[in-house]
């Protein structure tokens, strides 16, 4: 474990140093082990896009080598978040390979397909598609594929049963999951929405986010995220309502708060029962918050944008991460992986990140 931060707190000093022919693209095989999720010693002088590239990919392949699964908090994540890195270090591209194989090889045959309402359908097509448009491809015929079985896996209400771990918000409740969904399949190069699965599967969503109220600010934010790819999801009306509690969320320097964002659950409560953090920021909420807002038409002149752009870029661990505390628990901090990758699709969302340094 020590030789392994040690290594992460030299990355960024190496990169810097390095040609494109020294520097080595992580792999399944190569990938230092993960240790410990925590805050680093010191903060980066400079934002690092190559340093965050090396820490993403580290934390996505021990994921899907240790653990040998999908899962929204890392490799998800990952794959929407990659692309945009990919001008400064190229991946290696075993995380977009592990996911096709579940649409290729683990779940062909009758009895290995998923059944109605496994929410890891909408977890894998997410981010297939969302990759495929991070990378400025036409949508793939297995990110189309995934797309058809998330559909097919759908219940009747539009939901599908999600992981209710106790881990918000991600695998907490079923609302997050539909407006997941509606992301992911608003998002996909070249939809077809007028397919008999994907128009029966709108319909759907649209009925269930119409149904069931979004708990808190962040659900909200979620629908929000979705109005911009899809039509009746919001109203006019309801989408500014929105639009002015995430720009009033925003923390007095510039950031956001996850356990702000979920502060209006009156259910939710901490797993360890301790007081929500509502004071400091985190990457999650100010990367979430920059997407949604450049869907709303904020430019990056605005000058709460440049004081979140500025948040972002002041805050990265000298090991490429973003340390974000779980907003439930004190415990594996695996909340740190979607933080850092949605610091960097905040950045990518306001042409923050520059080419540099390319592996091999």
């Amino acid at each position: 474990m020590e030789h392994f931060l040690r290594l992460l707190i030299i990355l960024p000093t190496l990169v810097s140093l390095a040609n494109a022919e020294d520097v080595a693209r992580i792999t399944l095989e190569n990938a230092p082990k993960a240790g410990p999720i925590r805050p680093a010693p010191n903060l980066n002088a400079t934002f690092s896009p190559v340093s965050a590239a090396q820490y993403l990919d580290i934390a996505s392949l021990n994921w899907q080598r240790d653990q040998n699964c999908a899962t929204c908090h890392t490799n998800m994540a990952y794959l929407m978040a990659r692309p945009a890195l990919e001008k400064v270090t190229h991946s290696s591209g075993e995380v977009r390979n592990f996911f096709e194989q579940y649409i290729e090889q683990r779940w062909v045959g009758s009895g290995n397909a998923p059944k109605i309402g496994d929410y890891r359908t909408v977890v894998l097509a997410t981010g297939l598609v969302m990759n495929d448009a991070a990378s400025g491809q036409n949508l793939s015929n297995v990110a189309q594929q995934a797309l058809d079985l998330m559909w097919s896996t759908q219940r009747e209400d539009g939901s599908w049963k999600w992981a209710k771990c106790g881990w918000a918000p991600m695998e907490i409740d079923d609302h997050y999951g539909v407006t997941l969904a509606a992301i992911a399949a608003g998002s996909a190069p070249g939809l077809d929405a007028e397919s008999t699965l994907a128009k029966q599967g709108l319909h759907r969503i649209r009925g269930y986010l119409k149904s069931e109220p979004a708990p808190s600010l962040h659900h909200r934010i979620m629908m929000l995220w979705a109005s911009q790819y899809l039509d009746g999801i919001l109203s006019q009306p309801q989408q500014e309502s929105i639009l002015e509690e995430l720009t009033k969320s925003q923390r007095p320097d510039g950031g956001w708060s996850t356990a702000q964002l979920l502060s209006d659950w009156k259910e939710f409560k901490r797993k360890d029962q301790r007081q929500p953090d509502l004071v400091n920021s985190d990457a999650y909420a100010t990367g979430l918050a920059l997407v949604v807002l450049r869907g709303s038409g904020y430019q990056g002149d605005d000058p709460r944008i440049n004081s979140a752009l500025t948040w972002i870029e002041t805050h990265q661990d000298e090991d490429g991460k973003w340390f974000t505390a779980s907003p439930s628990k004190d415990s594996k901090q695996y909340f740190t992986n979607i933080g850092t990758a949605f610091a960097v699709l905040g950045l990518d969302a306001y042409g923050r990140i520059e080419p540099g340094t390319k592996t091999k």
